[in-house]
């Protein structure tokens, strides 16, 4: 079995559906949550870290201060080059932790299902590739990342905040928006905080629109779910070093 750490920052936004597809695909899933769960020192005897979402800010350390933890391990995770899918909130302490930039989204929040596009570097990418040109994901976050890592690609982007997927290095992701939700957890959102859901598309927040949703995240993310296994298996390869500087042309 391929061993992966779940971190679960938030009780309201469990592994869902996204688990399901890891533990199908092969993996054994060791789920922390945090404060109640303590976390490692390191990622030792794990072959991929997933990193949740959750309600709190990604440098919220005085009332979590577990989240530098967190931060640490995501660092630790970039320094070892081990698989990782963070989502959400897990990409914002992703971009923080290995030197981006996260600030309020200066446009309001993103909240509802919603459509981003794949950028170039995602057609050639182990876990991008396959996917359709414009993927069905679904949103709900006041911050957003306003600036990558370096050594990073952009993989995914969107007309109102741009950095909506990223990979750090060859094999560590980040995702702004969700694909591990159901329909009763994003009603469960919509009801906690509703403000945010206020700028939701009308009628894109019931639940007969959130089921189609989802169903359609099952389809376009199980395989990529699959395919984060089989890298952390090492059976699918990391994505090629991006390139910093153009090659030396000979004489």
């Amino acid at each position: 079995m391929t061993r992966l750490l779940v971190i679960q920052p938030d009780p309201q936004d469990p592994v869902g559906p996204l688990g399901e597809w890891l533990t199908g695909a092969g993996a054994e899933l060791h789920v922390l949550a945090p404060p109640a769960d303590p976390l490692p020192a390191d990622l030792h005897g794990y072959a991929g870290l997933v990193v949740l979402g959750g309600a709190m800010g990604a440098l919220d350390d005085l009332d979590h201060p577990w989240l530098a933890d967190i931060r640490r391990l995501l660092g630790n995770a970039v320094s070892r080059q081990l698989p990782t899918l963070a989502i959400c909130l897990g990409a914002q302490l992703l971009a923080v932790a290995t030197g981006g930039g996260i600030d309020v989204g200066e446009d309001g929040p993103e909240v509802g299902p919603h459509l981003v596009a794949k950028r170039d570097v995602g057609w050639t990418d182990p876990l991008f590739a396959e996917l359709p040109f414009m993927p069905d994901v679904l949103h709900f976050h006041a911050d957003v990342i306003d600036r990558l890592p370096a050594n990073s690609v952009l993989l995914a982007s969107a007309t109102r905040y741009p950095n909506q997927a990223f990979r750090v290095g060859r094999c560590v992701y980040g995702l702004q928006f969700h694909i591990e939700t159901t329909t009763d957890t994003v009603l469960l959102w919509a009801r906690d905080f509703p403000r945010e859901a206020e700028f939701a598309r009308p009628g894109e927040l019931t639940a007969e629109r959130l089921d189609e949703l989802h169903a359609d995240l099952a389809e376009t993310w199980r395989p990529v779910a699959a395919r984060f296994v089989g890298l952390a298996a090492g059976d699918v390869a990391p994505a090629e070093q991006a390139r910093t500087q153009l090659p030396m042309l000979g004489h």
